[in-house]
């Protein structure tokens, strides 16, 4: 009787095409604590095929080229080997990548993965190159590639060393050991601060500095290159971190600062004479002289990135046609935005831009699902950068545009020497995390015209409970809320610390949000309440 009943018509529909959204259940794919899928998401014939080539095999594949690419399978395997996090990162890379673009249907499965692929080919370049250089897996030795690399924080821009790039490497020390891997595997970073804390720093300061030191302490570093550049972003906290890994490295450093104070003339002069000083200290550490010509070069490449993610957030602002999600546009534009210019963001824009040209020339809605358009403010908790991902496929929540992906929203000049320094300095002081989260009230508030330009109606309030800086704000953000009639919810996090607060935890902030106060259901019911606790 039972087969009487059954819709064939629907069936062979849900196959060819995919369940629709309210049909999928994508938390019953889970299982219990890991997160792990019990099977793989059938998105229609077309979407799964296009995601078992075009994503998993091919990165799979290029994941093993870029390998063989930058520094051959034996530094790498001699790098699994010696340091935790390297292992754990590439390892559960792919997974990663299923996270983010859960769900995801047509044009935007077409063009969300090519942000994470971008990424993953970065990581292995910069891991390589330690690999290559380290001289903990040489018993000591000093080659080549050693002296021709630059260290430096990941907060220090990478194009800072542009006018060295075409003899040397720049790797900045913390970005794949500790950012990176926060994203890929949230608990290998618990491991650093846990050990940090053991020699007898407090827990309160900001875990991201917590970390990165405690990658030192545990002797989790390359020793890649012959000197170093530090800064303090984001914040006080992150000079006792370099004052830690000189200690720990003991080598020649060079301490860039980054002012406290914005908009002030006589604070913009002096951070471009600190850039010079750090210029002089990278001439007289490598013997090699500024390259202005080199500097030029780079800078116009860069340049490109960003006239292209002006394009971007057009589309993102005034139709309903911009293909990316909001995890795959805030991790690639932090990332590429940071660390400065390279091959792969050129290549992996170029096929982002054929996308996102097909939606809107055909008029395509790639998130038809969307009841909310939400702006993500201040610092993300950096466990759990695919919430966004969970918050479309559960509750319509749309993030067009993130805090950190707006904050170097420039290009810089090349026309003479004075105006590229001048620029240069501004790029440096607009850091992630500095600009717009301790950057003085008019930056802080920035919210409000970028809540406008990208036509959004609702807040996601990133709130770092180790910050010092925005919990001093909290309440005045809460002030403006009221006064606006904002539709705003909070997500308390710990960065990189994802014991503190957990992803179940913030999912049960944001149900009750989405429940008591906007009064609506969820799209897909399943995916409420589960436990993660264990997953990557």
């Amino acid at each position: 009787m039972a087969k009487k009943n059954r819709d064939y018509k629907k069936l062979a529909r849900d196959f060819w095409y995919g369940k629709p959204h309210g049909e999928r259940r994508l938390g019953e794919l889970y299982e219990d604590k890991t997160g792990l899928y019990k099977h793989r998401e059938w998105r229609g014939v077309s979407d799964t095929l296009y995601y078992f080539y075009n994503v998993w095999l091919y990165n799979y594949a290029h994941m093993v080229t870029d390998v063989m690419k930058y520094g051959g399978p034996i530094n790498f395997a001699k790098g699994v080997w010696r340091y935790r996090w390297l292992g754990q990162t590439y390892l559960t890379a792919i997974h990663w990548i299923d996270r983010g673009t859960e769900g995801l249907r047509g044009e935007a499965l077409r063009a969300s993965p090519w942000h994470h692929r971008g990424m993953i080919n970065s990581t292995i370049k910069q891991f390589q190159r330690m690999m290559k250089a380290d001289t903990k897996i040489r018993g000591g030795k000093k080659n080549d590639a050693w002296y021709h690399t630059i260290a430096h924080n990941e907060t220090v821009w990478g194009g800072m060393f542009y006018p060295w790039s075409d003899k040397f490497e720049s790797v900045p020390i913390e970005m794949v050991p500790y950012f990176v891997t926060c994203h890929v595997n949230c608990h290998t970073v618990h491991n650093y601060i846990d050990a940090v804390q053991s020699i007898g720093l407090p827990g309160d300061p900001c875990p991201m500095c917590q970390a990165e030191s405690g990658l030192f302490v545990l002797d989790d570093m390359p020793d890649y290159a012959p000197f170093m550049v530090t800064c303090n972003e984001a914040c006080d906290a992150s000079v006792a971190t370099s004052t830690l890994q000189d200690w720990f490295w003991d080598k020649p450093l060079f301490a860039l600062p980054m002012p406290m104070q914005f908009d002030d003339p006589l604070v913009h002069k002096y951070c471009m004479k600190e850039i010079e000083e750090c210029w002089k200290f990278v001439e007289e550490q490598t013997g090699v002289p500024f390259n202005w010509d080199q500097l030029v070069k780079m800078l116009k490449l860069q340049n490109e990135l960003q006239e292209f993610e002006w394009e971007k957030w057009d589309v993102a602002a005034k139709t309903d046609f911009y293909p990316i999600n909001g995890v795959s546009q805030a991790l690639y534009r932090i990332y590429q935005s940071q660390y400065g210019e390279n091959e792969i963001w050129h290549f992996c824009d170029k096929k982002v831009r054929k996308v996102m040209e097909r939606c809107v020339s055909k008029k395509i809605n790639p998130y038809p699902q969307t009841r909310h358009r939400v702006i993500a403010w201040s610092c993300a908790p950096l466990y759990y950068s695919h919430w966004c991902t969970w918050a479309y496929n559960c509750w319509g929540l749309n993030v067009v545009i993130n805090m950190d992906s707006l904050m170097f929203d420039m290009t810089i000049r090349t026309d003479s020497y004075e105006n590229c320094l001048s620029d240069m300095a501004t790029y440096h002081m607009w850091a992630p995390m500095r600009r717009m989260a301790v950057g003085g009230m008019h930056h802080i508030f920035e919210l409000w015209e970028n809540m406008e330009k990208f036509n959004c109606d609702m807040v996601a309030m990133y709130d770092q409970l180790q910050c010092k800086g925005m919990q001093g704000v909290h309440g005045l953000f809460e002030d403006e809320f009221r006064k606006r009639n904002v539709n705003a919810f909070w997500m308390p996090h710990a960065l990189p610390d994802s014991r503190t607060v957990s992803r179940m935890e913030l999912r049960r902030i944001i149900n009750d949000y989405m429940t008591t106060v906007m009064h609506e259901e969820p799209l897909d019911p399943s995916l409420l309440d589960f436990d993660d606790s264990m997953s990557w």
